[in-house]
């Protein structure tokens, strides 16, 4: 299955989760500065393909400022809270603040706008460089509540409960968001981004994703997680 599918129906995000205003693919939703485009849409879980959310020129300002930035990226120890490299992520990348310049807070207030969630409840963007070969194996977004480290992650804004990932630069093949449980994969196009919510922290969510490997060329993506409360 892939973004050009027809919608599964309407929406069915709950009122204490992110998501855009419910309504069929193919039509377009405010983002304040912008009108954005709703390229695909299925429901349980919600997940959103955007197809113009970012310019040609947000998608450069944004690697460029991140480029002298980006380090070997980290995972979550779900043992200690802590971060840690871990075999099966291999990109580099980096964290801006929440705000931390023009292009970033263009950003940001447009996600707010779109997803109806506050700017203040969310981390700030990561950007993600992934040369040839480099992949992230399917895995959640949310804190396990059942690891050890999970109470310290809570700390910072409660829960994770949705995700949302922008394409910056399209590799020359391969390096697609899949989702294993769903028969989906978002083919990563500049401009493009992929919205996902999970009520529960749970497998039952059926949001298991991974970024498949870039076979030609390098991929850049620029992340955004929500949180339950105020991330600070």
């Amino acid at each position: 299955m892939t973004p050009a599918c027809a919608s599964a129906g309407p929406s069915l995000t709950a009122p204490n989760l992110p998501g855009p205003l419910p309504m069929e693919a193919g039509g377009t939703l405010d983002g304040g500065d912008k009108w954005v485009e709703v390229q695909w849409r299925r429901s349980a879980p919600e997940v959103v393909v955007f197809a113009n959310l970012l310019s040609d020129a947000e998608c450069d300002a944004l690697m460029e400022q991140a480029a002298p930035r980006l380090s070997t990226s980290l995972t979550v120890d779900v043992t200690t809270g802590n971060e840690l490299l871990h075999a099966a992520r291999t990109s580099e990348g980096m964290f801006f603040e929440r705000g931390e310049s023009d292009v970033v807070q263009r950003v940001e207030n447009r996600i707010a706008k779109l997803l109806h969630w506050p700017i203040q409840n969310g981390e700030g963007l990561q950007i993600l460089r992934y040369t040839q070969g480099g992949q992230y194996q399917p895995h959640y977004d949310y804190f396990d509540p059942a690891e050890a480290g999970t109470p310290k992650l809570l700390m910072r804004g409660g829960q994770r409960v949705a995700t949302l990932i922008m394409y910056l630069q399209s590799p020359e093949a391969g390096g697609a968001t899949v989702f294993p449980d769903l028969n989906l994969q978002v083919l990563p196009v500049r401009g493009r981004a992929v919205f996902f919510s999970y009520a529960e922290p749970a497998a039952s969510s059926l949001t298991l994703h991974g970024g498949a490997p870039v076979l030609a060329g390098q991929k850049w993506i620029a992340t955004k997680w929500l949180r339950q409360h105020i991330f600070a």
